[in-house]
């Protein structure tokens, strides 16, 4: 088993008992990723597209160091404190992915960490 930390201001800042992303015989778990500038370890300004884009973009962060990339996705859940953003989020979801279609589940929570309108984690392959 492999231990993944991505090194950024967010992941320096938080004081969680938690890794970027654990990869095990060739599978790569990866930790619910929010929309957090990795540069200021604050979230993202702006719509519920912005966020997704963040997210997806930390989630693609955390694949590259641990070997992966997004074609490699098997799974992801996001989670959104109002389901009815998610049409908005598909769209974003859909230009990310492109024709790669993993397994998906949304699941509607209440509020997210920090505000966040998002928090999306994967599993993928290496």
């Amino acid at each position: 088993m492999k231990i993944v930390n991505v090194d950024s201001d967010v992941k320096k800042k938080s004081k969680a008992h938690y890794s970027s992303a654990v990869v095990h015989e060739g599978i790569v778990y990866v930790s619910g990723q929010l929309p957090m500038d990795p540069d200021r370890g604050v979230p993202v300004e702006g719509s519920i597209e912005v966020h997704a884009r963040q997210a997806l973009q930390n989630l693609l962060d955390v694949l590259h160091v641990a070997g992966s990339s997004i074609e490699k996705v098997i799974r992801t859940t996001a989670y959104l404190p109002d389901v009815s953003l998610w049409s908005k989020v598909n769209e974003v979801y859909a230009e990310f992915f492109g024709n790669h279609k993993p397994a998906r589940t949304v699941v509607p929570t209440t509020s997210l960490h920090y505000g966040c309108l998002i928090e999306i984690d994967a599993i993928a392959h290496i």
